[in-house]
């Protein structure tokens, strides 16, 4: 066995330095700045995508906010609207009502002036019917021809006593 032989050890531990100190050298100039360059490179990187993720979230939220400031917005004009017309819908109410009342005071008028008119005549044409029904009942029951203008006086002084 190599390894034991005590008399191989200094030169082997000559040519352990010698590599050893090369592959440091070798590490130390060609290797470690390419893994540093990476690393740095992955630290902007991150740190860019981080800063980006920032700059997103802070538009994000001012989105957000326009958003609730529209919504806000909106919903007030909404409620002014309704408002508007409920009071616009109020007043023509008011004056349809204003108009209907007028018409059916018109129409009452108009036709309590009939009833009287009706009455009126009625009562004119019970006059003449009255007259009409003496006469008849004289002729038939007594046997008397009265005239019409002397039955018509009768009974107009028959309705002034009741007065």
């Amino acid at each position: 066995m190599p390894q034991l032989v005590f008399s191989d050890y200094p030169p082997q531990l000559v040519w352990l330095v010698i590599t050893f100190g090369l592959l440091m050298f070798v590490m130390a100039r060609l290797v470690m700045p390419r893994v540093g360059g990476m690393l740095e490179e992955r630290d902007r990187h991150i740190q860019g995508d981080l800063d980006r993720a920032e700059r997103l979230k802070t538009d994000a939220d001012a989105t957000l906010a326009a958003y609730h400031k529209t919504i806000a917005e909106a919903r007030a004009k909404a409620q002014a609207d309704l408002r508007e017309a409920q009071t616009a819908m109020a007043v023509d109410a008011a004056a349809r009502d204003a108009t209907l009342t007028a018409q059916l005071a018109q129409r009452t008028k108009t036709a309590e002036d009939s009833i009287a008119a009706a009455k009126t005549r009625a009562l004119t044409d019970l006059r003449g019917v009255g007259a009409e029904v003496a006469r008849s009942v004289l002729a038939k029951v007594g046997g008397v021809d009265v005239p019409a203008p002397r039955v018509e006086a009768a009974i107009d002084a028959a309705l002034t006593e009741r007065r």
